[in-house]
């Protein structure tokens, strides 16, 4: 680039999605780009998000922002994983954690020596004890994991539990300064070149026109420049992910600030609990084939565990994606590129590996084939797999009790999650990608969580000694829990490390 002019980037729509982008760009392509974000404070946000993956943590370390910091400001807690009740059937509960099941160090995953024991008939305890993260989660506790690698305290990761509406406004302020400016309000047109086709620039409900040379689409479910100036094709996957409304709604805290998340499965969906520091996260994720607004807002009324701090709020959404996310010169992140049910807390976590893709990849022209292609690629192989494995969690289900389950139940699947499941199931094969953010400890959580056990198993794991087999799955059992129980409570550890007092 050399002493190149900087890249017009006008971001459309703030929220999570456009002052992430902003903020990354800003401090990771400074001479790159010149960066102007356009946002109405009259159209409001979804800032029902609270949850993320492990990956947000690099996100944060890039950023050049000190975690503790960070949480206190967003009033964040720690997560282990997700607790899931009531979907494989009424009664059951499962952890799946951020980390390994056993040491993570044997010549095969730990789950081919569990299944090797269980189908000669061993009596073993439930999956779960063998992991670090759930037994963490269980006890609710938590610490920073350890830096050695031969540490059974380093086997696993954590991500955070954190106000969204919140989080915008942070990173606005690392954005702006670092440069990016912002720019109050509406866009009414978006101007396109007569014979390209690419979009030159937007013009404001002031007048004001804002001429660009990439355009990032950060308007929401909108999807204003993609979807609506582009035209770009949305792909539904409702069939598989019927679920399309929520009713969201927080309340003050009387039980536990667990450091993971809960998905607790109901008659036509599943009812998230995300505890932070000064409130509970709650809301009805539902399929409105199944039940009405009024049925699901009194649910959930009726299932949240304090005092309502906020009347039910509706959301209405689609499963699926655009079936490109960058077309000609405009980029969509967030959820005008595509929504996915927030059942694994994905969604911040496909902002991120959007703006990580564009980064990677930033055009010396802003029109560029090769870039856009190879983004598009990425980003359909993440919404692809997660897709896949938001439709297990459903379909691996026994549940007969209402239409909703049996729906999900006895509904085809797409042919790439059918082949997981029989390899899984015949032989406790995970299938390997160099992409996706689901690992196998991830995959294995569910199915066994959910019942869907092997009927064989990897040859390797028939090396060990049966009885050394057997003894060292009781030592590291009783070395998990003896760990566990060395470790602080959860909102003991909170206090110490990130008070929201803190926060300004």
């Amino acid at each position: 680039m050399g002493g190149a002019k900087p890249i017009r980037v006008v971001i459309v729509g703030g929220g999570t999605s456009g002052w992430m982008t902003a903020a990354a760009l800003a401090r990771l392509l400074p001479k790159r780009v010149s960066l102007h974000l356009i946002e109405s404070e009259t159209i409001g946000v979804i800032g029902v998000g609270e949850a993320t993956l492990p990956h947000i943590r690099g996100f944060v370390e890039k950023l050049g922002i000190r975690e503790a910091d960070f949480m206190a400001w967003t009033r964040g807690t720690f997560k282990l994983g997700i607790e899931f009740r009531n979907w494989g059937r009424i009664g059951d509960s499962y952890v799946h954690p951020f980390g390994t099941f056993g040491r993570g160090k044997g010549e095969v995953d730990f789950h081919h020596y569990w299944t090797r024991l269980r189908l000669a008939g061993a009596e073993l305890p439930p999956f779960e004890v063998f992991s670090y993260a759930c037994m963490l989660a269980r006890a609710n506790r938590f610490d920073l994991p350890s830096e050695d690698p031969d540490r059974l305290t380093s086997t696993y990761g954590y991500a955070y539990q954190f106000d969204a509406l919140l989080f915008a406004p942070y990173l606005r302020a690392i954005a702006e300064g670092l440069g990016a400016r912002r720019t109050e309000g509406k866009v009414v047109e978006v101007v396109r070149d007569g014979e390209r086709g690419t979009i030159t620039a937007v013009r404001l409900d002031n007048g004001e026109r804002i001429e660009g040379d990439l355009f990032v689409d950060c308007s929401g479910f909108r999807s204003l420049l993609l979807g609506e100036a582009l035209a770009e094709p949305f792909e539904d996957w409702n069939h598989w992910l019927p679920a399309d409304r929520a009713v969201a709604m927080p309340c003050r805290t009387t039980t536990s600030v667990t450091p993971y998340t809960s998905a607790i499965a109901m008659p036509a969906g599943w009812r998230w609990r995300i505890p932070l520091q000064h409130r509970t996260g709650n809301g009805y994720v539902y399929a409105s084939a199944f039940t009405s607004d009024d049925e699901a807002a009194r649910a959930l009324t009726g299932a949240v565990e304090g005092a309502p701090l906020a009347d039910p709020r509706i959301l209405r959404f689609r499963a699926g994606r655009r079936r490109r996310s960058w077309v000609k010169n405009c980029v969509a992140i967030g959820l005008a590129s595509g929504f996915l049910e927030p059942l694994e807390s994905t969604s911040i976590y496909l902002v991120q590996q959007a703006i990580t893709a564009l980064i990677e990849l930033f055009p010396d022209n802003a029109d560029s084939d090769v870039e856009r292609d190879e983004f598009n690629r990425l980003i359909d192989l993440e919404y692809d797999r997660i897709r896949d494995f938001l439709i297990l969690h459903y379909h691996a289900t026994t549940r007969t009790d209402t239409d909703f389950w049996n729906y999900v139940r006895t509904m085809e699947v797409p042919d790439s999650l059918a082949e997981k499941i029989e390899l899984f199931r015949r032989a406790g094969r995970v299938v390997k990608y160099r992409e996706g953010v689901f690992l196998d400890a991830s995959w294995v959580a569910v199915y066994v969580g959910q019942g869907i056990l092997p009927q064989g198993y990897d040859p390797r794991a028939d090396v060990p000694d049966a009885d050394v087999l057997m003894r060292g799955m009781r030592a590291l059992q009783g070395e998990i829990a003896a760990a566990v129980d060395r470790v602080p409570e959860h909102l003991r550890y909170i206090d110490r490390y990130c008070p929201m007092a803190a926060a300004a």
